[in-house]
Order: C-alpha cells, then sequence, then structure tokens
C-alpha cells in the first residue's frame, strides 16, 4: 500500500528522522492558512508540492494549467497562486503516463536551504533475503538511472536477520557519501531512525530522495516515499487507515473488497487464474497465442461461485476484453466445483448479458478435471473447454483471429 509523501513524513518524524516542516492542505484557503502559520514558526520561503502517488512530480506538468508538480514559492501570494494551479488539475510525470493523476492534496513544506543531495532506500533484497540500505550521491536522480548508467556510484549494506541494523553499517554509509564531522554523525543518526522506521511499520520499502545536506551541516528527508506490505496491515489499523481510494485503481480496489489479486493490463484477454505463478504462465500462454493479457487476476485456492462471478464482474469491466482464459489448478479445490461455480456464474443475469459475444476458454487440470470438462462441454453456454495448456493457447488464438 502506497501513501503520499505529507504522510510519510509524519511516521518518520515518529521515529526522530529529521524533516522539513510542512503542512498538507487540500484547498486554496487551506494552503494560504499553512503557509500563514508557517511563516509565524520562522519560515521565509515555501515549497508547493502535489501529492500524488508516482514520481517525478518535480519534472512533471499539469495538464490545464501547465505548471510544475513542485512550486518554490517566495510569498504567500505566490503559494497562493501555485495551489491554485495545481488543485483540481491532472499531474502528468514519468511514472502516470500520458492520463495523469488528479491533484486533490498539496503539502506546504519549508523551503531549506540544500549544500549537497543524496539518495538513501531501505528494501527488501528477495534475492539475498536480508534487507538492504542503499545509498548513492547521486540524489535527486531516479535510482534506476543510477544503477543502469553508474552502478558504481550505489553503496549497499545488507542487514542480517534477527540482527538489525548495527551502527558500524550506518557509519560506513556515511563515510562512503563523503561526509565528515557533523554531517557524518547526523547521518549516521538519520539511518539507523530511518531503519527502525522501516522495520516497525513492516514495509515493502522507504525512499527518501533526496536526502539533503544543508549549509550547516544538518540532515533533512527532502522527500519520502514509503510502500507498506499489505500482507501485514492486519497488524498496524493506523496505517491501513492512510490509504487514499482515489488514488487507487477502481478495479484493483473493487477486487481487493472480494480477496482477489487484480492487476489492470492493457491487454484483450481477460485471465482468471489460482496462483501467481499458473497466472505468469498463462499471460504468457496468451502472448504466444497472439493476444495480450488484460488483466493478472489471482482468485485463490478456494475458487467457488462467488469468486468466479466477481472476477467474472471486474474483468468485463474492462472494455478492451474481448475474450477470457480461466486456468484453475484444482487441487484444494475440485475441478468439478469449479466448472460448476463458472456456469452459475455464467448464468446469472448481471453477468450473461456482458459475455454474450465475449468467448470464454476454460483449462480445469486436477482433482475430477474429466468431470469437469464433461460438465463444460454439456453446459450449452458460450464455453470453450480444454485439457491441456496447448489447447487452451489454441481456442485462444481461433477466438482472437
Amino acid at each position: 500500500m502506497k501513501i503520499h509523501e505529507y504522510q510519510a513524513k509524519e511516521i518518520l518524524k515518529k521515529y526522530g528522522v529529521a524533516v522539513p516542516d510542512g503542512i498538507a492542505a487540500t484547498s486554496v484557503e487551506g494552503a494560504v492558512e499553512a503557509a500563514k502559520k508557517m511563516k509565524e514558526d520562522g519560515a521565509s520561503l515555501f515549497v508547493v508540492k502535489a501529492q500524488i502517488h508516482a514520481g517525478g512530480r518535480g519534472k512533471g506538468r499539469t495538464k490545464k494549467n501547465n505548471a510544475k508538480g513542485v512550486i518554490l514559492c517566495k510569498t504567500i501570494d505566490e503559494v497562493k497562486e501555485a495551489a491554485e494551479s495545481l488543485l483540481g488539475d491532472v499531474l502528468v510525470t514519468i511514472q502516470t503516463g500520458d492520463e495523469g493523476q488528479l491533484v486533490q492534496t498539496i503539502y506546504v513544506t519549508d523551503g531549506v536551504d540544500i549544500k549537497k543531495e543524496f539518495y538513501v532506500g531501505v528494501l527488501l533484497d528477495r534475492a539475498n533475503s536480508k534487507n538492504v540500505i542503499m545509498a548513492s550521491t547521486e540524489g535527486g536522480v531516479e535510482i534506476e538511472k543510477v544503477a543502469e548508467e553508474t552502478p558504481e556510484k550505489i553503496i549497499k549494506e545488507w542487514i542480517e536477520p534477527g540482527m538489525g541494523l548495527q551502527v558500524n553499517q550506518a557509519r560506513r554509509i556515511a563515510f562512503a557519501l563523503g561526509l565528515e564531522g557533523k554531517a557524518l554523525k547526523s547521518c549516521i543518526k538519520f539511518i539507523m531512525a530511518l531503519y527502525k522506521a522501516y522495520e516497525e511499520t513492516d514495509s515493502d520499502m522507504f525512499e527518501i530522495n533526496p536526502l539533503i545536506v544543508t549549509p550547516d551541516d544538518e540532515i533533512y528527508a527532502l522527500d519520502a516515499k514509503v510502500t507498506f506490505d499489505g500482507n501485514a496491515l492486519y497488524r498496524h489499523p493506523d496505517l491501513a487507515e492512510l490509504k487514499d481510494e482515489a488514488e487507487e485503481d477502481p478495479f484493483e480496489l473493487e477486487a481487493s473488497k472480494y480477496d482477489l489479486n487484480y492487476i489492470k493490463l492493457d491487454g484483450n484477454v481477460g485471465c482468471m487464474v489460482n496462483g501467481a505463478g499458473l497466472a505468469m504462465a498463462t499471460m504468457d500462454i496468451i502472448k504466444l497465442s497472439g493476444g495480450e493479457p488484460a488483466n493478472f487476476l489471482d482468485v485463490g485456492g478456494g475458487a467457488n461461485v462467488e469468486t468466479v462471478k466477481n472476477g467474472f464482474r471486474i474483468i468485463l469491466e474492462d472494455p478492451n476484453v474481448k475474450a477470457i482464459l480461466i486456468n484453475i489448478f484444482g487441487g484444494i479445490v475440485r475441478c468439478d466445483r469449479v466448472a460448476n461455480g463458472v456456469i452459475e456464474a455464467v448464468k446469472d443475469p448481471e453477468i450473461a448479458d456482458k459475455v454474450k459475444n465475449v468467448p470464454i476458454i476454460v483449462r480445469l487440470q486436477g482433482t475430477n478435471a474429466e468431470e469437469a470438462k464433461e460438465i463444460i462441454d454439456n453446459s450449452g453456454m458460450n464455453v470453450i473447454s480444454a485439457v491441456l495448456l496447448k489447447e487452451a493457447a489454441e481456442a485462444v488464438s481461433k477466438v482472437m483471429a
């Protein structure tokens, strides 16, 4: 689960990670009041930042007003103008694609002076099954670009499970960034606090880009990107409440209500599968057959009538879907039960009208697969049965021709 920058910084502050002062606002009036309050507290410069779940905001532009996603302001009047140019407009960045994202919240922050910029991130290195801290002197630049063009500029420290981050590891990172004196000590403290925040919130990623050093050698997180492990949110109801549904894909949001793992893609063949590995193989089969997957949809091990109905409902909301491939392995659940569930779902009035012109290919393997094929073949519905993946691929090719 992603959260906004202003929310991420509130969490960081609780763990002692230094961030510039800032106030979120959802209206022009709110932004002006925030700037006035910050000026009373000593701020002389302001930065107004669009709050969307996408990176590249500083280089992005809004569609209507052609405003930058991050605007430096010297006066309260300029803060007002910046708020007017961002709120209610659609910001397009390198990560949003051409459709962009609607700006509904902005963040007014203290404009601090910058002497140096760095990158620091914490995430799970799945190849090594360890958390890793990555740092680079190339702050303010996409870390993917740094990794591709100058990988030698990325510093890594792996944390041993059960031991936690050691002070000497944080010290090595700070030294590698070329820091010394007060800045070195502040950076060590910063990294230790950042890792504690990452670990205790069950996060997938904490990314600070840039981490800055001020002229008086203070360290701040100028920007913060945080992603939580959705499987651990039951332990953090306070964090779960930070979810901004307006920023979520509506299809994925709807699927989550039914415990379905759904990701929308740009293709024309809808997929309904149980198991992530089988889903990946199914998408490969679709591409090999000349189609393009319209989604990733994992219904889990216990596929039943309601699961299949909800899966159909979500897949068919995508107008690009021209065919649906259901590929279920009957291990936990018997294939004949899945077959009956598919037929019952297709007969449902809400679904039936939508699938009249959308061929459905069903491949069921595992327990009672033969009985399941008979149920599909004798249903009289617009459903095509397949036993082998090859048969499913050929059926997809035929209906897409």
